[in-house]
């Protein structure tokens, strides 16, 4: 019911008296119950009726009881009806009208019958129908609607009559409402008389086929086997769809639920057996069982199939890096178990959960089969922790209309601000009425301190408001002619004593539920009081540069699509003065022949001066017409269209040029991956592309100046110098080799012999770096013969002052003596913040701490002496 809320609330006109919808939902907050129980899922379709002050209460109830027993054919006697306990007026009409007995209804208290989408908005009692599986229990007082295993709950009345504030107080709202949901799921369970909503035809097809790739026999599989199941055709119902949707795997928001979706698919069949890919396989049943549901998933078919194939694949790598680290965790337990039994921390396992995607139940049992038990108390507490830290990021929205100055405003108000501002003729419009001020959110009749930050609501502007991707506009609010700061006025000019009042507008967003444009402006001087008729004045050098780049980013959306394909589909966008970044599913980054060929369709379209033509429509006609939506917007039931005939067509509130030849020139600045199978295009067009060729131009002039060449040699000479630096550098590093070995020579006579015969020398050389270290070591070996071992560092200079470089070299009998130069730079590098690995005669290691260089070296020949 989120989208209906404005309406219940009076912050937006009904549109119809009535509805009845089905809605795709998704919820993840008690995913352990999922194939547990016998009805909870991730995916689930909502069924509901909605009134908006039309009908009410006995209306409703009579309604669902005759949907339920006449057009269901649902036993009347097995139907039970839940109260809430202070709704007499429900009460009788079950009992009286419809004619249940009272002894099938059941008064309940608010935690059961009260209904609340959140802690503010609409709210109000509800009744709710329950089937009985097993009515030979009888109808005593101590029956139980919350007992599972005898009841489901199968419908939901909500009688939303009330409102909720910050403070908790309820208040009637304006008219009374009628929101109910039926759960398609439990209802096709309870038709079909199978045990759970998964063995329906809606789900059972999808775990047969997991079974199938199994080769188990459901019906006799084991229970954990078949929870197994359960769980995966679930998750693959629920990713199928939002993957449909345009929602990617990723480890943000919406992305990360498919992820993590995805994996406990992945992790549930590695549990029963299945070591080769297969989530694609099992999609397509789900794919299959769509169309009834979303008519959409069909046509998506190669995509999901190829992102949860790609999915998979990347997590198999993951899973490696997961059983590394759970293999570590296991020998550390068992080689501190101390003659006890070996436990695995629950903070370990947990972060193999978390961040491997292990479920509990696969560390568990591949604990077990070496003897370690799992520290599950330890595990649920950092599981409690993550849930709290979770729980405190998330915000709770205030839906209320009384709470705060914007939504009392609206509430008085009964208007929308019309927005003017698509005609270039109407970017300065007078007339503007002054029908609302807040200062820090609060309403006032008047604001006269210069400097004050108001927010300033119109009966009418020109100026957009954020929305869509594009910023909003600024510019002046003025009661004069004049918007540039002059100090003469109109109104000085005809002898008020008055002064014209001026406003700096510096942002415009939405309120009360987008019917509001709120100005977000600085007065700069004068007067401002409500009733005011101002002048509204739009920045229209910004204006032009915002619209070049929108329409831009329409023609950029459609090049995309015929370079890399139909299923390309937008992720987010961003529309300023300055430039457009375009986000877009794809899981590589673009080739530079790709891009190239985006440019040049985009800049075709350009120069062919194609008009663009806006439309107001039906939005099931824009769509029948295959107007491109963006998922994840709302729409109202009419749309704005802005094409670009034979280019693209696009739902779209935004500004645009009227013509696509008044953008002048499109650049692809920059192509980048934001996250997993998303990548983003940051361009510029306009203006701001020619300001980017310029300062391209400035720098090729430059380096053509500083180089002594034309500019079109400047990469051939920066080619040439490039390859002469290598030279040279070469050849410095060979200097700098030889040189350390000379000074390498006369360090040879301070070796000093371990008890076990082998020279040793560990000495500091200053200014070398590795290479040239390296060289200097294996000097040393070959002077100081076999057996021998040494470890030579050195400070760095310049940019690496206060870093070391340590290299250990072992001759042969050393090697075999089962000393490693790996292991022991390695633990002498910790010494200064570092460390480091290589052969077993050979290796180096690097260290953050000079000020440790002595200590480290101390630390050296102590081991090697008594080795």
């Amino acid at each position: 019911m989120l989208q209906f809320k404005p309406v219940f609330l009076g912050q937006a006109p009904r549109k119809v008296p009535r509805a009845t919808t089905t809605q795709k939902c998704v919820r993840t907050n008690d995913i352990e119950n999922v194939g547990v129980t016998a009805r909870h899922h991730t995916f689930f379709e909502m069924l509901g009726n909605f009134s908006f002050g039309d009908y009410f209460k006995q209306e409703a109830i009579c309604w669902a009881w005759e949907l339920s027993t006449r057009v269901f054919g649902l036993p009347a006697e097995r139907v039970w009806v839940s109260v809430y306990e202070d709704d007499a007026e429900s009460l009788a009409i079950w009992r009286d009208v419809v004619g249940v007995p009272a002894k099938r209804i059941k008064t309940m208290g608010a935690e059961d019958n009260f209904w609340a989408s959140g802690p503010t908005g609409p709210c109000g009692p509800c009744s709710e129908l329950y089937y009985d599986f097993h009515p030979e229990h009888g109808t005593g007082p101590n029956v139980s609607l919350e007992d599972d295993s005898r009841f489901i709950e199968f419908y939901n009345l909500v009688f939303m009559e009330l409102n909720r504030d910050a403070a908790g107080n309820l208040t009637p709202l304006a008219a009374k409402n009628i929101d109910t949901g039926m759960g398609l799921e439990r209802m096709s369970q309870i038709l079909q008389a199978v045990p759970n909503n998964y063995e329906t035809d809606l789900i059972f097809p999808i775990v047969a086929k997991a079974a199938e790739l199994l080769g188990i026999d459901y019906a006799t599989a084991p229970p954990a086997q078949r929870t197994a199941l359960k769980v995966i055709g679930d998750h693959v119902r629920a990713v199928v769809y939002l993957i449909s949707d345009g929602v990617l795997p990723s480890n943000v928001g919406r992305g990360y639920v498919v992820r993590r979706l995805l994996r406990r698919v992945i992790m549930k069949g590695r549990l029963l057996g299945i070591n080769d890919p297969f989530t694609a396989q099992v999609a397509a049943v789900a794919i299959g069982l769509s169309d009834g549901c979303d008519s959409q998933v069909a046509a998506n078919a190669a995509r999901i199939t190829a992102e949860m194939a790609r999915e998979e694949a990347a997590f198999g790598a993951t899973l490696s890096k997961g059983q590394k680290l759970l293999d570590e965790m296991l020998a550390k337990a068992q080689n501190t178990a101390g003659g006890g039994t070996p436990v695995l921390a629950g903070a370990g396992a947990f972060l193999l959960y978390d961040s491997f995607g292990f479920p509990l139940e696969l560390t568990q049992e591949l604990a077990e089969a070496v003897g370690v038990t799992v520290d599950l108390e330890g595990f649920e507490a950092a599981m409690a922790a993550q849930r709290a830290r979770s729980s405190s990021s998330r915000e709770s929205i205030d839906m209320t209309t009384s709470g705060g100055g914007l939504g009392q405003l609206a509430q008085q108000l009964h208007l929308s601000t019309f927005f003017k501002g698509y005609d270039d003729g109407q970017l300065q419009l007078e007339g503007c009425q002054v029908v609302g001020l807040l200062v820090d959110g609060q309403p006032v009749d008047e604001v006269t301190k210069e400097g004050v930050k108001v927010d300033v609501v119109l009966d009418s502007t020109p100026f957009y408001a954020e929305s869509g991707g594009q910023v909003a506009d600024t510019g002046y609010l003025s009661s004069g002619s004049s918007t540039s700061g002059s100090s003469t006025t109109a109104a000085s000019s005809c002898g008020s004593s008055e002064p014209d009042v001026q406003l700096l507008v510096l942002d415009v967003h939405k309120g009360a539920g987008g019917k509001l444009f709120v100005h977000c402006a600085s007065l700069q001087r004068g007067r401002l009081r409500v009733g005011q008729q101002l002048t509204a004045s739009v920045d229209q050098s910004l204006r032009r540069r915002i619209r070049c780049h929108h329409t831009a980013t329409h023609l950029l959306q459609s090049a995309l699509k015929q370079v890399l394909g139909p299923d390309t589909c937008q992720q987010g966008s961003l529309v300023d003065a300055s430039r457009l970044r375009f986000d877009f599913n794809l899981n590589r980054p673009l080739t530079a022949d790709e891009i190239a060929a985006v440019e040049r369709l985009v800049n075709g379209w350009v120069a062919d001066a194609r008009p663009t033509i806006s439309s107001v429509m039906a939005l099931d006609e824009a769509r029948a017409a295959g107007a491109t939506a963006m998922f994840g917007e709302k729409y109202d039931d009419v749309v704005r269209v802005v094409s670009v005939p034979g280019v693209s067509m696009e739902l779209c509130g935004g500004t645009h040029v009227s013509n696509t030849a008044q953008i002048g020139a499109f650049k692809v600045v920059g192509e980048t991956g934001v996250a997993s199978g998303v990548r983003r295009i940051e361009a510029v067009a306009g203006q701001a592309a020619v300001e980017y060729m310029q300062s391209l131009d400035a720098i090729v002039k430059q380096l053509a100046g500083n180089l002594r060449v034309k500019g079109e040699n400047v990469p051939a000479r920066v080619a040439a110098l490039q390859e002469e630096l290598k030279s040279t550098s070469k050849q410095l590093a060979d200097a700098k080799a030889q040189v350390a070995v000379a000074k390498a020579a006369a360090l040879a006579s301070k070796a000093q012999q371990s008890p076990s015969g082998s020279k040793v020398l560990v000495e500091q050389l200053p200014g070398l770096d590795t290479k040239a270290l390296q060289e200097a070591a294996l000097s040393l070996l070959e002077q100081l013969g076999d057996p021998a071992a040494l470890v030579l560092a050195s400070k760095g200079e310049d940019e690496s002052a206060g870093k070391v470089t340590f290299v250990a070299a072992l001759s042969p009998q050393v090697v075999k003596g089962g000393l490693q130069a790996g292991k022991l730079v390695g633990v002498v590098a910790k010494v200064c913040g570092g460390g480091g690995g290589g052969k077993p005669a050979l290796a180096q290691a690097g260290g953050k701490d000079s000020s440790k260089l002595q200590e480290a070296l101390e630390l050296a020949r102590s081991m090697l002496l008594q080795q």
